[in-house]
């Protein structure tokens, strides 16, 4: 699995947000310029966590994204599901009609438990603790 482009900027776009103090507005091209996105490509990534409560807009003049949640309330996972939908590792996950073998696989186990330790992880790192690793240089 391979995250998509949008995933990629969506995180770095709320990085960037998470910069500010909550709630600020930040401008829609200092976003585009800081990340090297397009507009049209930063509205497009940003609507799913619109729809999700993590990210607000602001029209007009000094319009912008700002971010509606605090950094530490916002993990990867949440930004990663916003763009992907739900983590799956193998169909048999998404429906156990779509393999017949899920009753007696061995590693239909294995696929459950990937899954639920790679969203653990995620669910781990906030954007705060990003932040703090950027601050720190821990990469």
């Amino acid at each position: 699995m391979i995250i998509t482009r949008a995933t990629e900027y969506a995180v770095r776009a709320v990085l960037h947000m998470a910069k500010q103090p909550t709630g600020e507005v930040v401008y829609k091209k200092d976003i585009c310029a800081a990340q090297d996105v397009t507009p049209a490509f930063l509205t497009k990534i940003l609507q799913p966590l619109i729809k999700c409560g993590i990210v607000a807009s602001q029209r007009g003049v000094g319009g912008g994204f700002y971010l509606v949640k605090d950094p530490s309330e916002i993990t990867l996972f949440d930004i990663i599901a916003s763009q992907e939908g739900p983590l799956y590792i193998n169909q048999c996950l998404i429906d156990k009609d779509a393999c017949a073998r899920h009753t007696s696989c061995p590693v239909h186990g294995v696929w459950g438990e990937i899954r639920e330790n790679f969203s653990s992880i995620l669910r781990n790192y906030t954007f705060a603790e990003l932040l703090r690793r950027e601050e720190t240089g821990e990469f």
